[in-house]
C-alpha cells in the first residue's frame, strides 16, 4: 500500500484530499504546527497526524504533498527530497487524484464553497454517491469530502496559487470573478487571466456555466475555446436561464422562479425554495441545478431535494440560539461577500437587531480593499472590527483601526483583540438579536464562547 504524506493537513485543502485519499485505500499521514478541529476528524478516522515538522514524519512515505503555505524550507520537504521522495503540490497531484471521473468543478471569487456543497448534497440525497471535495463541511452531510462510488467528482475549484489548473473538468462552473487573493496575483488582470487558462482546460465536449450578471465572466465568453458548450444564468432577462420573481420569507429563506429560454427547453418554469437566504444564493442554486442537469440529474428531483439543503459550516452557519440571540458564523472575507451576507440576514431577520464582528483576514487584502470595506457593513446595527489576522503573511505595521475610523453610518466600535470582543459582547448583546462573525480566520471561537456563556445564563434563570 502506498504511503502519502501531508505537511499542512489540518487545512481545508489537504484535510479533504487526505480522506478521500484514505478512503480510496491509502496509507495516509499528515503534520500541522496545531491540531485543528479538521486534522482531529482524521485523526477520528485513524490517520496519523503529527503536531509540529519534523524530518522523521516523512521517512517511509512515498509520496509527500504539501500545501501552498509549506515553504521549500520546511525540514519534511527537505528531508523528503533528500530521500528521493517526490514532493508536490495540490496543483500537480489533482489529475492523479480525480482519474477517469466525470469532473464536475465550481470556480468563482464569490460563493463557490456554497455552490459546491449545493451540488454534493443534491447528488447524495439522490442516490448518485459522488466522490467530493468542498472548503468546508457539508450541512446534512458533515463531511468536506468523500471518495464516492459513483462516476462524478465534485470540486471546488481554487483559485489560490493557481491550484484549480491542475483540474481538466467535464462540467465547469464560474459564479463571477472579483479582483482577491493579491498576495498571488498582483493586479486584476492577472487574477482574470487565470481563469481564462482554466477555461481552456474544460475537455472537448465539454460544458460551462456562466454568471451572465456579472462583468468578467461575461468577459471570459469571448476566450471560450471551440468545442465547448456554453450556458449562462443570472437574474439578467438575457441569460439562458433567468431567476425570476425572488421573494425573501423572513425566519426561513428565499424563494424564485427559474426560467428557461432555451427553445429546445422542456423545464421552462420552476419554482425553487430554500432554506438559505438571499439574492446570491438564488444565484448559487441555480447554477448548481444546471450543472446537475448536464450530468444527467432529474431536473424535477434537483428542485424537490437543493430546499433542505441548509448550507455548509462557516457559510451563513447558524451555530445556536440562546437567550433570544441567534449566533452565525461566516467565512466572509471581501467585501462584495460581506454585504451580500448581511443582505441575506436582513431580509431573513427583518425586525432584529444585527449586530457584526468582523476580523480582516491579511494585511494584502484589506489594504487592496480598503475603501470597499469601510462601504460593505450598511445591512448591519453594530459593527466591531478585530485586529487583522494575518494568516500566512509576516507582522505589519497596518491596523484595521483605519477601516473603524472611516464608518461612519452605523455604531463601529474597534476591539484588537477577541477576548475583547467576547467580553464586549457578553456585556451588551440582547435578546432579540442576530450576531454574524465574520472570520476566515480564528475568530469563529466569539460565537462557541457565547453560545456557552449565553446558555449558562438562560439556564440560571429559569
Amino acid at each position: 500500500m502506498d504511503h502519502i504524506h501531508l505537511i499542512g493537513i489540518g487545512g481545508t485543502g489537504l484535510s479533504a484530499i487526505a480522506r478521500v485519499l484514505f478512503e480510496q485505500g491509502f496509507r495516509v499521514t499528515g503534520s500541522d504546527m496545531e491540531i485543528s478541529p479538521l486534522a482531529k476528524g482524521l485523526m477520528d478516522l485513524g490517520i496519523q497526524v503529527f503536531e509540529g515538522h519534523s524530518e522523521e514524519n516523512v521517512a517511509d512515505a512515498n509520496l509527500v504533498l504539501r500545501s501552498s503555505a509549506i515553504p521549500d524550507s520546511n525540514p519534511e520537504v527537505l528531508a523528503a527530497r533528500e530521500a528521493g521522495i517526490q514532493v508536490m503540490k495540490r496543483r500537480d497531484f489533482l489529475p492523479q487524484l480525480l482519474g477517469n471521473k466525470q469532473v464536475i468543478a465550481v470556480a468563482g471569487t464569490h460563493g463557490k464553497t456554497t455552490t459546491t456543497s449545493m451540488i454534493a448534497f443534491c447528488m447524495s440525497e439522490l442516490g448518485c454517491n459522488p466522490s467530493f471535495i468542498v472548503g468546508s463541511d457539508v450541512n446534512g452531510l458533515g463531511i468536506n469530502a468523500r471518495a464516492g462510488e459513483g462516476e462524478a467528482f465534485v470540486i471546488e475549484a481554487d483559485e489560490y496559487d493557481c491550484m484549480f489548473l491542475g483540474i481538466s473538468p467535464d462540467v465547469l462552473v464560474i459564479t463571477n470573478i472579483e479582483h482577491d487573493h493579491p498576495d498571488c496575483f498582483p493586479t486584476e488582470k492577472e487574477y482574470h487571466n487565470a481563469f481564462e487558462r482554466l477555461i481552456s482546460q474544460i475537455k472537448m465536449g465539454g460544458t460551462l456555466i456562466l454568471n451572465e450578471d456579472d462583468p468578467s465572466c461575461k468577459k471570459l465568453q469571448t476566450s471560450v475555446p471551440a468545442g465547448i458548450n456554453v450556458i449562462t444564468y443570472g437574474i439578467s432577462p438575457s441569460a439562458q436561464y433567468s431567476l425570476q420573481g425572488i421573494t425573501h420569507v423572513a425566519n426561513k429563506g428565499v424563494r424564485f422562479s427559474l426560467r428557461s429560454g432555451l427553445t429546445d427547453n422542456a423545464d421552462t418554469d420552476t419554482t425553487v425554495k430554500l432554506s438559505i437566504p438571499g439574492d446570491h444564493n438564488a444565484l448559487n442554486a441555480c447554477a448548481a441545478m444546471i450543472a446537475l442537469k448536464k450530468v444527467g440529474v432529474p431536473w424535477e428531483k434537483t428542485a424537490s431535494v437543493i430546499q433542505r439543503f441548509t448550507g455548509s459550516s462557516r457559510r451563513f452557519d447558524i451555530v445556536g440560539e440562546k437567550a433570544g440571540i441567534i449566533f452565525i458564523d461566516d467565512y466572509g472575507h471581501h467585501p462584495t461577500e460581506i454585504r451580500a451576507t448581511l443582505a441575506g440576514a436582513r431580509q431573513k431577520y427583518p425586525s432584529k437587531k444585527i449586530w457584526v464582528v468582523w476580523q480582516p483576514h491579511t494585511y494584502s487584502r484589506t489594504q487592496q480593499l480598503e475603501a470597499e470595506f469601510t462601504k460593505a457593513f450598511k445591512d448591519c446595527d453594530y459593527l466591531i472590527i478585530t485586529e487583522i489576522y494575518r494568516s500566512r503573511e509576516p507582522l505589519q505595521e497596518y491596523s484595521a483601526r483605519i477601516i473603524a475610523e472611516n464608518i461612519d453610518y452605523t455604531n463601529v466600535i474597534f476591539l484588537p483583540a477577541l477576548d475583547e470582543s467576547i467580553h464586549y459582547l457578553k456585556e451588551n448583546l440582547k435578546s432579540d438579536s442576530v450576531l454574524v462573525v465574520f472570520s476566515a480566520g480564528d475568530a469563529v471561537r466569539i460565537n462557541s464562547e457565547l453560545v456557552k456563556f449565553f446558555s449558562e445564563k438562560e439556564g440560571s434563570a429559569k
